[in-house]
């Protein structure tokens, strides 16, 4: 490996055929970079993606059963989970 600033940090092991050689993203067509690069964009995404849709959901269906109760609790309930989300996150953004 040469002191090339193009050269890649990690190599990559041959197939299990042994045959396959290596392209360079720069060689591929524009439409597989562009493919490569959004399937590696899901697998940091989604997760993230899940994670909030899910905890929105967790709120709506507390904020549903708490509503049956009445509207005092509800409102408790609101207040306390927006300042509880927001300080959350607060510290989640500046530990970062």
């Amino acid at each position: 490996m040469g002191e090339d600033i193009t050269d890649n940090l990690l190599i990559r092991e041959a197939s299990a055929q042994g045959n396959r050689v290596d392209v360079k993203d720069e060689d591929l067509p524009l439409k597989t970079r562009v493919w490569n690069e959004s399937k590696k964009l899901w697998v940091v995404a989604g997760p993230a993606i899940f994670t909030r849709v899910s905890t929105f959901g967790t709120n709506i269906v507390s904020q549903a059963f708490i509503g049956h109760i009445g509207s005092t609790e509800l409102a408790a309930f609101s207040l306390v989970f927006t300042v509880l989300v927001r300080f959350a996150n607060g510290l989640l953004f500046t530990s970062t």
